[in-house]
């Protein structure tokens, strides 16, 4: 008998399979609960994803519905600018005096046109509240049609609906403006008002000697003898200069007329009355061209007894202001300028100095 331990075979023991113990099942217990985190952290990441998908579709839908918004406030900003305005939303309930502005050049476009004019003073008319009518004048004046045309529809709207209608200036009330002014059955003014300039000017320039000494040929191709009249290229010959002025002497003598009938006996007629010349409020009242001094407040009060003052004026628009602040006004006074070398006829506006200018 062999008490001696026999060593032990590392052959053997490696073949022999091992006892199962704890260390034994460590490795497959860590690599499920490694699994199960692995899915567990896919999960998490798969919300996330789909969470921050569904919150981009919504900011996405928060953007197209907001893009949406203002592309129609911008539709309804362009039909509202688009749209004329008017001085009134709503008829006024009580008595009151009626005014209609007229300010700036009286020409074919603007709020001193005579469409633009007429429909507040047809509404200033018809209104049976409306006590009488104040024209508040501030203008050089301007185009004698259109000028024409606002006088005779003040006087067919007076004789339709028996009110008077008054005139009160405030800067300037010249050639144009006064034309109008005439319809008015009486006409107030500022002491320093400048009122006047009775008289028809057409305008523009000759550049002939500059062209020859510039070595520029004027080619002109025109069907009719007097279709190139008072082109400013050419020379000015003596049947154009005779022919040109006795057309702005007729329509002098249209104006002439029309002051005559308007102002009446009150006119005190001198010379100088339809030369041209302007006077202010003060000498104007003296000559007759107004009744006396006053404002749209006193007329209102004095005169109508009607001391609330109720607003017809046509409004610019929002983008009519827009255009002439940033620079559509340097287009209009181009084509001013055009407008002068085509020799259009006009009462002077412009030629009368503007206090404070």
């Amino acid at each position: 008998m062999n008490n001696n331990p026999q060593p032990p075979n590392p052959l053997l023991e490696a073949a022999s399979p091992a006892a199962p113990g704890p260390a034994a099942n460590a490795v497959p217990e860590r690599a499920s609960h490694d699994t199960r985190n692995g899915e567990a952290r896919s999960g998490d990441a798969m919300e996330r994803v789909l969470t921050e998908l569904v919150r981009d579709r919504r900011a996405e839908r928060r953007w197209r519905s907001l893009f949406r918004l203002a592309w129609l406030l911008v539709a309804v900003a362009l039909i509202w600018t688009v749209t004329p305005t008017r001085g009134l939303s709503t008829a006024p309930a009580g008595p009151h005096t009626a005014l209609v502005d007229l300010r700036g050049e009286i020409q074919a476009e603007g709020l001193a046109s005579a469409d633009a004019l007429m429909l507040p003073l047809r509404d200033a008319f018809s209104n049976t509240n409306a006590r009488a009518v104040v024209l508040r004048i501030n203008s050089p004046g301007g185009s004698p049609v259109q000028a024409g045309l606002v006088n005779d529809e003040i006087r067919r709207l007076k004789a339709l609906h028996q009110k008077k209608v008054y005139a009160v200036v405030e800067e300037i009330c010249a050639s144009g403006a006064y034309y109008i002014a005439v319809a008015a059955d009486e006409i107030y003014v500022d002491k320093a008002s400048l009122v006047g300039s009775i008289g028809v000017l057409m305008e523009g320039f000759g550049f002939v000697d500059l062209m020859g000494k510039l070595g520029v040929e004027r080619r002109l191709v025109t069907a009719g003898e007097n279709k190139g009249m008072l082109d400013p290229f050419t020379p000015q010959g003596a049947r154009e200069r005779e022919h040109t002025q006795a057309l702005i002497n007729q329509i002098h003598q249209q104006f002439i007329s029309v002051v005559k009938e308007g102002r009446g006996a009150r006119l005190k007629a001198t010379p100088d009355t339809f030369s041209g010349l302007f006077w202010n409020g003060e000498e104007a009242v003296r000559l007759g061209l107004a009744d006396a001094v006053g404002s749209v407040d006193f007329v209102a009060r004095e005169k109508v007894q009607a001391p609330d003052v109720v607003d017809y004026s046509p409004r610019e628009n929002v983008a009519e202001r827009l255009a002439k602040r940033f620079g559509a006004s340097v287009g209009a006074g181009a084509l001013m300028a055009l407008r002068a070398m085509g020799t259009e006829p006009r009462w002077g506006a412009g030629s009368i100095p503007v206090p404070g200018r």
